[in-house]
């Protein structure tokens, strides 16, 4: 007898999710807050500290891919897809999508402006990472806007991935987000 399709995320899956949306935010406002700063050691310090938190989220991205590969996501309840609007469905997917590959691009980004600014990364003071690009103050300039801009859509879609969640949990009470949480899962 086969075995039932699940209905809630793996454990690993749901512990990735909640420590890579806390880890985004926080480096998000982080980010935020340091390019106000005038330049002083303080600036410079969570500047490295902004630049660690972006490889740690790289690694947990790689690692959160390789999980949802080995553990597929539960399928969207039948009873639900038969309610929800064709476009939902597709923003839900595209959404999902589009943040995949935002957990990758603004890291990635982020480390190659660092590179070509010529401020290599050495994660945690100890470990020196390898330049994505050659120093050259001229591409630094390209790219930073794009490691700006991908930060804010990564921003906006974690933003409408919490209010769709939101609308699940408390207009349509369907139970979506039980299958995300942490502790016993959803009957």
């Amino acid at each position: 007898m086969p075995a039932a399709a699940p209905t809630h995320y793996a454990r690993p899956a749901i512990w990735l999710h909640w420590l890579l949306a806390l880890s985004i935010v926080a480096v998000f406002g982080l980010g935020l807050y340091m390019v106000q700063l005038p330049f002083s050691p303080q600036k410079l310090k969570l500047i490295n500290w902004h630049k660690w938190a972006g490889v740690v989220i790289l690694a947990l991205s790689a690692l959160r891919l390789l999980v949802r590969l080995l553990w597929r996501p539960p399928a969207l309840p039948p009873a639900m897809l038969r309610h929800m609007p064709h476009w939902q469905r597709l923003a839900h997917h595209g959404v999902h999508h589009a943040l995949y590959l935002l957990f990758f691009a603004v890291p990635l980004l982020g480390w190659a402006y660092s590179s070509a600014a010529g401020f290599p990364i050495v994660l945690f003071g100890q470990l020196p990472l390898p330049d994505w690009v050659a120093a050259d103050p001229q591409l630094a300039q390209r790219i930073k806007p794009w490691h700006q801009w991908s930060a804010f859509a990564l921003i906006g879609l974690v933003s409408l991935h919490v209010l769709a969640a939101c609308k699940h949990h408390f207009i349509d009470r369907d139970g979506l987000l039980r299958r995300m949480w942490p502790g016993r899962p959803a009957p």
